[in-house]
């Protein structure tokens, strides 16, 4: 009953599922030698409980049973709970070096978005069984993930359209019998799901009534027959190359998820086929997760902000007024993603008997951060300086012949050695890699899907402030 340690969650993990990696399958993920890399973080949600001094942000008490759960698997009611994940995500990404540890936040997400469709649907069996399943999690503190995003086909057609090179391009419902629902299809980008417990399955999109077997979601074991998961390949260790640092290395890797004939006992059913409640599911699916994404990237903007100004004082150039102005900029970028994230959950919304933050600012944050992102980085390569490409290596360094030389020619502020220089531009170089730009502009969804919400969303404001200006202009109404 209740938390588990996280040395129990690595245990968990050898559950024989079927995992691939650089073309082999993996016995235990959490002892290969990458792939307990990122186990390692995701661990960081079950270290925090263990530990004095997160563990009051980690943990709380159930309200009904008085037993120690998750805070991620509490139904937030009000602001001070919204709040209190927030600073959880916070706090655990900045443990995890501005990687989300995803035991528990993502599918939590996913939880929420579930739990108020099935509310608005008024759906008894989908109420109960989602509320089961809210307590399963809090009594066996199980590490989920969302599998959310389809690998859709031809993306210009809908996931029942004939023209579909095959009907199995989303996951979709192929029978039912008395047991439960047996599901096809394939996910994509999925992250952390090969060393998650259970797989959140909901749909990517809005559903015509011909795609009503698509409109399926459910939560099933990550070693349930039938699921297959292929991991992309990543760098899990510090190369040889680079200046050598005793911290570990965060990274966390995404799977194509294959659902080849699963079966999924009803009472892991949560929709199957309301179709005009797929995009319910979705839409608040992709509110919970643009707040979860505005907050663990805040770590990541403090090392953003962070290496720019070192790399400015290591160079010499801190003082420059063009240099300072970077730098401010890079100071609002931040502080902006930070207030529009708070604010979101200060001026939250009820949906379906949930709290979830406030629509238009959570999406303005998101956008906020994806669409400058770019230019935080150009600014953070421009302050670096050619340095970045051309470094010599930690290798080179260290040969006698060449390391007073390199000691002596790439220093620029006579206060910080070339070493510390070096470091540096190797962290800029990590921190700053094209794989991140990706995932900072299409995670959670991309920055154009956040305006498209935005302005869903702002209608009424729309409709209030036109009221208003057609009443002082004492504007006559039209006929």
């Amino acid at each position: 009953m209740g938390l588990i340690t996280a040395e129990e969650y690595k245990a968990s993990l050898n559950d024989g599922r079927e995992v691939y990696y650089k073309g082999e399958r993996i016995e235990n993920v959490a002892t290969h030698p990458d792939l307990s890399v990122p186990v390692n973080v995701m661990a960081i949600d079950y270290e925090m409980a263990e530990d004095p001094q997160d563990r009051k942000l980690a943990v709380m008490e159930d309200p009904e049973t008085g037993e120690p759960i998750s805070r991620y698997y509490y139904k937030p009611q009000n602001a001070e709970d919204l709040l209190n994940v927030h600073e959880l995500i916070v706090r655990s990404s900045t443990l995890a070096d501005g990687y989300i540890p995803l035991a528990h936040d993502i599918g939590a997400d996913a939880l929420n978005a579930i739990e108020i469709t099935a509310n608005i649907l008024g759906n008894q069996d989908y109420i109960d069984r989602i509320q089961n399943y809210r307590k399963l999690l809090q009594e066996k503190d199980l590490a989920t993930c969302a599998g959310v995003t389809d690998v859709k086909g031809n993306r210009m057609l809908r996931p029942s359209d004939p023209g579909q090179a095959h009907p199995d391009f989303y996951v979709h419902v192929v029978e039912k019998n008395t047991k439960g629902i047996i599901v096809r299809g394939a996910k994509m980008h999925i992250t952390g799901a090969a060393y998650c417990n259970d797989i959140f399955v909901i749909p990517c999109r809005t559903m015509s009534e011909e795609d009503k077997d698509y409109a399926v979601a459910f939560a099933v074991p990550a070693n349930t027959k039938g699921i297959k998961q292929v991991c992309r390949p990543f760098t899990s260790h510090i190369g040889p190359l680079e200046f050598p640092n005793k911290r570990p290395v965060r990274v966390h890797t995404d799977s194509l998820i294959i659902f080849d004939d699963v079966l999924v006992p009803w009472e892991r059913v949560f929709l199957c086929g309301e179709w005009k409640y797929a995009a319910t599911m979705v839409y608040n699916f992709a509110l919970m997760h643009r707040r979860t994404g505005c907050a663990y990237r805040i770590p990541l903007s403090e090392q953003l902000v962070g290496v720019a100004a070192a790399i400015a004082e290591y160079n010499g150039i801190s003082s420059a007024p063009h240099v300072r102005e970077k730098l401010t900029d890079l100071v609002i970028y931040l502080e902006t993603l930070k207030s529009l994230s708070k604010t979101a959950c200060y001026d939250y919304v009820m949906r379906g008997g949930v709290a979830v933050p406030n629509p238009i600012a959570t999406n303005m944050a998101k956008y906020h951060f994806a669409h400058n992102y770019h230019d935080v980085v150009k600014a953070i390569q421009d302050l670096t300086g050619g340095l970045v490409v051309t470094a010599p290596t930690y290798k080179d360094y260290q040969l006698p012949q060449l390391h007073d030389f390199i000691d002596k020619y790439l220093i620029a502020n006579k206060k910080v050695s070339a070493e510390n220089r070096l470091r540096m531009v190797d962290l800029i170089r990590r921190i700053t890699r094209a794989e991140l730009e990706t995932i900072c502009l299409h995670g959670e969804g991309s920055p154009m899907a956040e305006r498209m919400t935005i302005f869903m969303e702002a209608r009424e404001v729309l409709k209030q402030c036109k009221e208003l200006v057609e009443e002082m202009a004492q504007v006559k109404k039209e006929k």
